[in-house]
């Protein structure tokens, strides 16, 4: 078992993000998951990212507070304990549209690299 204590989370920038505070729950150090890493990120009232894509599925779990995801002009409100998966290079937009911080807690595989 790898223990990783909340105090012990490092904060981190994810790119084409505003109004958001990432923390780093698991992944990334030695004895760590060896496929995923699993991030918290807060969005302020107003706060979001995109529009972008990642090469893989990631999975966005609310865990207080809302966030609208929208995918192909399509608006979804995801509230506590929603969830949603995002497909491999799926272009995403997500912001809070309400007044309260909405927490949510973020799946990821590794970037691997490809050989030709």
């Amino acid at each position: 078992m790898h223990a990783k204590r909340f105090d012990e989370a490092a904060p981190y920038e994810a790119p084409n993000h505003y109004g958001c505070f990432g923390l780093r729950l698991q992944g990334f150090e030695s004895g760590g998951p060896k496929n995923q890493w699993i991030g918290l990120s807060q969005f302020l009232p107003g706060g979001g990212a995109g529009p972008d894509s990642t090469p893989f599925e990631k999975v966005y779990v609310v865990l207080d507070g809302e966030i609208t995801v929208v995918i192909d002009d399509i608006s979804t409100v995801l509230r506590k304990y929603d969830s949603c998966t995002i497909a491999p290079n799926e272009v995403r937009t997500i912001i809070n549209n309400s007044k309260l911080t909405c927490t949510l807690l973020v799946t990821m595989p590794y970037a691997v690299e490809t050989k030709s």
